[in-house]
Parts: C-alpha cells; structure tokens; sequence
C-alpha cells in the first residue's frame, strides 16, 4: 500500500479514538436488543402491520423473517428520483418469493439545485442535507426493521440520508441507484450557448431550447457534478452492489441489481453479530477509500464538506488536511466534464468505477480488504454482466476509452483533482483538475462584492478591463445558507475567453460541475464570521497560486476594521 495512504488512515483513526468508540458504543447498545421488532409491544406491533395485505402481516409478525426499511426520495418533478416510483414494488416481490417483507418507512424531501439556482430556495439547498438527514433517522425510528435500503442520489441527498441512516448503524444499510439519463446534447454544445446568453448574442427560446435538449429525460444528470460523484464514491466505499452506480434506467441490468441488493440484504439481516452493520462497514478504510476516489476522478468540491460529515456521523473526523496530503499521492485517472469532454455515460462505456478502483488498488491506493455491501471491495474491482438473467461478475481488464479512464501505466495528473489553498486570507479549496496548467497562478488587483448579483451587473457595465481577482464575500453558510453561486462560471469564462486572467475567491460554494475557472471557494473563516475577506477593498493585490496552495493578500491590512455587506439577511439592508 501507499506510504501517504497509510499515513493518512493512520491519522484519521489516532484522532478518532475518542469519538470512534463512542459512536460504536452506541450502535452496540441498539444491537444488543437483538431484533428490532422483538421489542415492541403487542400494540406497537399491530400499528406496524395494520396497512400491510393478510399474507405480508403474518410475515412481518414472524422474526424468523426479515423487515427491510425502504427509505426513498422518490417525487415525479425530478429526473434523477423519477425512476424510484416502482423500485418498492420491484424490492417487494423479490423478498416475497423468499418470505420476506419490505415497508417504505418514509420518504425525504429531494430538490434539485439546477432548479433554485437564482432562486430563493437556493438559500434552503445546503440546509436541506441535515433535515433529509433527520427524516431519515425519524423514518427508521419505527425499530421494527432488520436492514435499510436508501433510495437517493443528488446533491444533498444521498449525503443526508446516509448521515440519517448512520445513527441506525447496527443495521445492515445500501443505496439503491436508479442510474443516469441518456447523453443529450455534447458538453461544448451547453457551453458554447451559454456563453453566448451571458453575452447578450443568444437569446432566452435559444438557452431554453438548448437546455431541454442537455436534460431530457430521466436518470440523473448526466455531467460528473455532485449527485454523480455522490455515486461514485459510495460505489467506492462499499455501499451499493459493484458497478451499479452508472448502469442505465433502461438497461435490463438496472432491475437485477435492485431485486439482487433485496434478496442479500434480507439474507444479511439474519445474521446478528453485526459484521454487516453499516457502522462496522463505514470503518477507516471506507472512508479513505471514498476520499481517493474523489480525487482521482476530480470530483465535486461539495464533497469536501459531505463526505467530512458523513465520516464524523461515523465517529471518524476528517480534515482538509487529509485531503490535502491524500491529493499529494492520488493520480487524476479520469476526464470528465467539466475536467474534459466526456459525460457520465462515456466514463460507464471505458470501463466505470470497477474499472478506476481496479487501477487505484494495483497503484496500491485503495483499500480492497474492507467490508461492502456485497461481501469486500476485493468484489468492487470486478465488472457486473447480465448471463442468462443472472448477476455475474468477471475480472476488469482496463480502460476501453484512455482519453476517459487512464491506462494502467499513465495519468491525467500526478495530483489529485482538489488542492487545499491556504495563506492570509484563509483555507480554501480549489478544483484544480477543471483548471487548465496556465491558468493556475495569477497575482492581480481585486474587485470586491458582496454578492453574484453585484458582479453580473459590472460584467454588462463592461468594468472588467484588466486582470482581475474577483471576491465573493458574504455568501457563507453564517450569511447566507452557502447558495451555489451559480451565475458566474458563465461570465468569468467569457473574461478568460477575451484574454484575461480571472480568478474567483468566495466563501461561498459553486457547482460540482464547475469548470476552467480558478476558483477558491469555502473559505473560511467566512466573512461573516470576521474572515480576512470582510477587510478586503477593491485594488488590493491578491496572489493565487493553485499549484503551491498559496492564498494570500499583499496589500497591507493592519488597522482595518470588517466592512459589513449592503444587504444583511439578519438585519436588512444597511
């Protein structure tokens, strides 16, 4: 294994001691019990099977069975939880040819970014993590199940109720993908429209019509932003069925991976002594694993802070530094928009995750003697194939596209997809993989806003002449709620397209999908809290340097107070 792997994992659990054995502690208080139903009094047992038909009461009342939760994020208006509407009728008829029973324990609110962008709800989208997470442990709270499948994908979702989830940890627990929508339009396409509308050269039919072509059917979106990495590193870290992340809504595959995910988690749900649990699953391993993962597929920065929380859920606490010090080791192996043309669609056809995790562990960075939901990750190096209707899964014999997925012996980037940034100014990160070498470094004079409104108004005022540093400051989680500032890739990319430097400097968040940019987003401390960008005034000098991780100011701030924002959302405007 990689000496860094190690040095990091090694970190990871020394400072976890404490919070680790108190997490598992917990969960082995609720395992005590044995099952879950045997608890509950004849009362509480006939409000759980009073809606079920004849047949599945009797099941459901014998604890030689098995109880499987359905938690789904299933709603109608968005593409990527469109497909769950049949999968607890699909889960449901496996486990009853088998004796056993599922109940759709509740259900978590699911919106959808690519909606509320300059929107208000925008402000509600990070929030939504921690309620998804509390109605998933509310849906759980019922203790009348013996395993846990999730149904999420997107952004927030997926995160918040596997966070949920982990505070049932004794349980055995699995995601169930639905897959991504088909390729619609190219990449350069979207880009190419949408720079000419931030231009004023294409008007609102032509976007519009452009947009409904990128997304236009069901399956999550298809570029590799936050729900997409989402599946990606839970795929990574054992928590659905090998391969199963990237596989089509229509593919006949989609529907075996959700009846076999079924059938083996009833199975497992048997076995008391907790080796299946989702808290001995989500061990040390698994979560360097999800980290790697991240980085060599140059992922989304959002999950930088998801994959932070779902780790201390876990009792693990993890710290950009990790991050930091794993990006040093990890190779980017794969190139997908917005790190190069290709979509999600064309990195599942060179080869999918199997095949990244397959080339990571001979690199000896991933951990494939740690727990999945299938058995080890030693399965998740392995490609799923439909023989005659059954799961089978055979060896990974390499990329089938290297312009997608490196080859064995070469890499995009000897450094991983993040680079922590760091200096006066404070911590940020950057996702230097979307960056182009040449764009990495610029010292240049700031221009100061409270807000992206701000900034697109001095776009069409045609002020940006000059290389320039642009802070959005004011747009933390304290501020704001932490909204994806949304509408200025378009227009920083137009000033690089005429031959600027342009970089963007925030503690605010940006897409997963955000691209050639430079950009350090979460810096904290935030501004709101009295961060060094609350000092800052337009003509400072500002050096970023995304290759060493420099972040630094070079005007002199001494005696400077913080300058409030024109507009408080605590006070109004001021």
């Amino acid at each position: 294994m990689n000496t860094g792997l190690l040095n990091v994992t090694e970190r990871i659990v020394k400072r976890s001691v404490e919070s680790r054995k108190h997490y598992l502690e917990l969960m082995q208080d609720q395992a005590r019990n044995g099952k879950s139903r045997q608890t509950l009094s004849c009362a509480n047992l006939a409000h759980t099977v009073a809606a079920c038909p004849s047949n599945e009461k009797t099941r459901v009342l014998d604890f030689t069975r098995s109880n499987l939760a359905i938690v789904s994020s299933y709603n109608d208006m968005l593409s990527a939880h469109e497909p769950y509407q049949y999968y607890p009728d699909i889960i449901k008829e496996a486990l009853a040819e088998l004796g056993h029973t599922a109940q759709v324990a509740g259900g978590v609110p699911a919106m959808c970014d690519g909606i509320t962008q300059g929107q208000p709800g925008m402000e509600l989208s990070l929030f939504s993590r921690d309620l998804i997470a509390q109605a998933t442990a509310v849906s759980l709270s019922h203790n009348t199940y013996d395993g846990v499948l999730l149904l999420g994908i997107c952004d927030k979702i997926a995160p918040g109720m596997l966070i949920g989830a982990l505070s049932f940890g004794h349980l055995p627990c699995a995601f169930v993908p639905a897959g991504p929508m088909s390729t619609g339009i190219s990449n350069d396409e979207k880009v190419a429209v949408r720079q000419k509308f931030a231009r004023g050269e294409a008007d609102k039919s032509a976007l519009l019509d452009m947009e409904c072509k990128a997304y236009h059917n069901q399956g999550t979106c298809t570029f590799y932003g936050t729900a997409n990495t989402n599946q990606l590193v839970f795929e990574a870290m054992g928590l659905m069925f090998p391969g199963s992340a990237f596989v089509s809504p229509w593919d006949p595959l989609r529907n075996v991976f959700t009846k076999e995910c079924a059938i083996k988690f009833a199975s497992q749900a048997q076995n008391l002594n907790g080796a299946s649990s989702l808290a001995n699953l989500v061990n040390e391993k698994a979560v360097v694993n999800g980290l790697v993962a991240l980085l060599a597929s140059g992922g989304s920065t959002n999950h930088t802070m998801h994959l932070i929380a779902v780790a201390r859920a876990a009792g693990w606490v993890v710290t950009w530094d990790d991050i930091d010090a794993l990006s040093k080791v990890v190779p980017l192996l794969v190139k997908m928009y917005p790190n190069g043309p290709a979509d999600i669609n064309g990195f599942q056809q060179a080869g999918g995750v199997p095949c990244l995790l397959s080339l990571l562990a001979q690199k000896g960075l991933f951990y494939t003697d740690t727990l999945s939901v299938y058995g080890t990750m030693e399965d998740g190096v392995n490609q799923p194939q439909l023989m005659d209707g059954y799961l089978q899964y055979i060896s990974d014999t390499g990329s089938k596209d290297t312009s997608v997925i490196s080859s064995k012996d070469s890499c995009f980037s000897p450094h991983g997809g993040l680079q922590v940034m760091s200096g006066n100014l404070g911590r940020g990160i950057i996702k230097v993989s979307a960056v182009a070498p040449e764009y990495r470094v610029i010292e240049a004079t700031a221009r100061v806003f409270d807000d992206q409104d701000e900034v697109e108004r001095a776009y069409f005022s045609k002020e940006f002449q000059e290389d320039v540093v642009i802070v959005v400051r004011y747009s933390g989680p304290a501020a704001n709620g932490m909204p994806e500032l949304h509408k200025l890739i378009p227009l920083l990319s137009n000033l690089m397209k005429d031959g600027l430097n342009v970089a963007l400097i925030t503690d605010g968040r940006l897409s997963g999908a955000s691209g050639k940019v430079p950009a350090v987003i979460h810096v904290t401390p935030e501004a709101k809290r009295g961060g060094p960008l609350s000092l800052l005034k337009d003509g400072d000098l500002i050096r970023m340097n995304a290759i060493t991780g420099e972040l630094k100011v070079l005007s002199d701030l001494t005696g400077r107070t913080a300058i409030s924002p024109k507009y408080d959302m605590n006070h109004g405007f001021g």
